[in-house]
């Protein structure tokens, strides 16, 4: 096991690495023995519902509404309606704005680190691009019944899940200072929205928060 000290020793190396600035003074994240993991069922309900929302955000987007009704019909048919969060609820009710629409459809990213921590994705650590969509859709939609979806999982680690979590931790404090206060500080390729709500998707495996929008994402 890890300690706080070596996670982030560890992930500055990786950050080098990329030739994206780091600082020296950013905090350290918890210790594995100071943090419990989400249950596999909540981390998979909670995977679904995201995904479904993702794209009944997409086709309201586009204003292709038939597809919303199948999207819902499938949040049914997986039984996770008590997963949503306040913005899914709004787009599945009728009673969204433009904004819970934009920051649903950027869900995939949040989706995409759960997949990853329920095994069905290598590796996140690359933040240079969007995630795969079509990819996460048919992670979620080939699946016959929420059993099987979870049948497929293999949850990682709560120490990969801090290794990782740790590396978005340092990645989205470089992609702040470099849009706020240091347009030099290099960031390599990283992607900021990318970052931003892969990000918030870790750290909900470990918040008490129950709707990732609610988490204060602090640098």
């Amino acid at each position: 096991m890890k300690t706080p000290q070596e996670r982030k020793a560890l992930s500055e190396q990786k950050i080098k690495a990329k030739g994206i600035g780091i600082f020296a003074g950013l905090p350290c994240i918890e210790s594995a023995d100071d943090v419990t993991m989400k249950s596999k069922d909540a981390i998979c309900k909670r995977a679904i519902a995201a995904l479904l929302s993702t794209q009944i955000a997409c086709d309201i987007s586009e204003q292709q509404y038939d597809g919303v009704h199948f999207f819902i019909d499938l949040m049914k048919k997986f039984g996770v309606f008590d997963a949503l969060n306040e913005k899914e609820k709004h787009l599945v009710s009728g009673m969204f704005d433009q904004q819970d629409v934009v920051d649903v459809v950027w869900e995939y990213e949040c989706f995409w680190s759960l997949a990853w921590a329920l095994g069905l994705v290598e590796d996140i650590s690359d933040a240079s691009q969007i995630c795969d969509c079509a990819k996460a859709v048919h992670l979620v939609v080939d699946c016959d019944s929420f059993e099987i979806f979870c049948q497929n999982c293999k949850p990682r680690c709560i120490e990969e899940i801090l290794d990782m979590l740790d590396l978005y931790y340092r990645y989205h404090w470089a992609c702040v200072q470099n849009m706020h206060v240091d347009k030099n500080l290099p960031i390599g390729d990283l992607n900021m929205e990318v970052v931003f709500e892969r990000r918030r998707g870790l750290e909900w495996l470990i918040s008490q928060e129950n709707d990732w929008h609610e988490i204060a994402l602090h640098t």
